[in-house]
């Protein structure tokens, strides 16, 4: 074990701190498929509150679309997927949500990510590529990675909506459960 890593809390990203977060921001209705990444913290969690609506999808695409049609009809919406699932739905992405500027709100697990890496520094190429991508389409995206990081949810849905753009959340560990 290195020097100084012994008194070191291992971060930790729970959950119920982020499905908080969501609620914060007025999302009302989750869209997914079933995902791995973020199962046992978060979509199990999701399906069981009273106060939040799953809308489960056949392929990821989708969600992009019927994201877009809650906007037009004032409700607001969080997709969340796996980086195999955006990747999927890069074609939707583009136009749907940044040609058509829709607030599309994306949670994106990053599957096989090493969470103490930063995701560029992924071992997983399907990772590696997250970013750049993001960053070439012009997608505001947002590493959370523990706790502290949940703050970053709520303003940044409210900017999507405010400025009716999309934005990319980065879970780059498996949520704890509750």
């Amino acid at each position: 074990m290195e020097a100084g890593t012994a008194d070191q809390p291992k971060a930790e990203l729970h959950g119920a701190n982020i499905i908080a977060a969501i609620k914060a921001s007025g999302v009302e209705f989750i869209l997914s498929v079933p995902d791995i990444h973020t199962s046992a913290g978060l979509l199990r969690p999701i399906a069981s509150d009273p106060a939040l609506r799953l809308i489960r999808v056949c392929k990821e695409d989708e969600c992009i679309g019927i994201a877009s049609g809650m906007h037009y009809t004032d409700r607001r919406a969080l997709v969340l997927i796996q980086n195999t699932g955006f990747l999927d739905s890069l074609n939707a992405i583009r136009g749907v949500a940044v040609e058509y500027k829709q607030p599309i709100c994306m949670m994106i697990g990053l599957l096989a990510h090493e969470a103490e890496r930063l995701p560029a520094q992924s071992g997983s190429y399907g990772v590696r590529i997250i970013e750049p991508i993001c960053d070439a389409m012009g997608i505001p995206h947002h590493l959370i990675s523990q706790d502290a990081d949940v703050a970053k949810i709520k303003p940044a849905i409210d900017k999507a909506y405010a400025d009716s753009f999309p934005v990319a959340f980065l879970v780059s560990r498996r949520p704890l459960a509750p």
